[in-house]
């Protein structure tokens, strides 16, 4: 029986609600205090610049309006220098590659150390840890096409409806991102080898 895939984003509009004030959403409200952020986006013919501002504001939130699994680092969203279309790039903890974990001889009896985990969260070795032994953590680094179809279209001012289109923006961008890099966390969590 086949496990279901972890959610890679998500948006938590929960939180969100239940930390706003004035009737708006947390978001919402950082949106409108941030409305320089998208003054260059304004009247845009493509989406893209408004939705990456529109990224950079909810992962920037702590915690983020926009929410990953553990195993994530980063998760920037950007407009291509080379056209213009939307591209991601996600940092992702990874195990130690299969080159690796064949033989032990390589760590020498140095005590080799993975990603420390607290509470199941990677962390970053104390300056502690690093006294004590070597530490040697995998990172995978994405950098991928998303798709633009269902991005709000860029608003032509900041009276134009301006924090719910970047929330639209950002729920597409969640999505985007979370079924392109479910399948890659989910087989990381799983920790065997694909079926070929």
């Amino acid at each position: 029986m086949r496990m279901p895939e972890p959610r890679a984003f998500w948006v938590d509009e929960q939180f969100d609600r239940e930390h706003g004030t004035g009737g708006q959403g947390r978001y919402e409200a950082e949106v409108l205090s941030r409305i320089d952020k998208f003054a260059d986006t304004w009247d845009d013919i493509a989406p893209v610049a408004f939705a990456a501002t529109a990224w950079r504001v909810a992962s920037e939130l702590s915690p983020g309006f926009v929410r990953w699994h553990r195993r994530i680092v980063s998760a920037t969203c950007t407009r291509s220098s080379w056209d213009g279309s939307m591209v991601c790039a996600v940092t992702v903890v990874s195990r130690w590659p299969a080159e690796l974990t064949w033989t032990r001889q390589w760590q020498r009896d140095r005590g080799w150390r993975d990603w420390p985990q607290v509470f199941g969260q990677f962390t970053t070795p104390t300056e502690q840890d690093q006294t004590r032994s070597p530490h040697l953590r995998a990172l995978l680094q994405v950098e991928a096409p998303v798709p633009l179809d269902a991005l709000p279209p860029a608003p032509g001012g900041p009276q134009d409806h301006v924090a719910p289109a970047a929330r639209r923006a950002v729920v597409v961008l969640a999505r985007e991102l979370n079924d392109l890099l479910a399948p890659v966390i989910g087989q990381l969590e799983a920790g065997v080898p694909a079926d070929s």
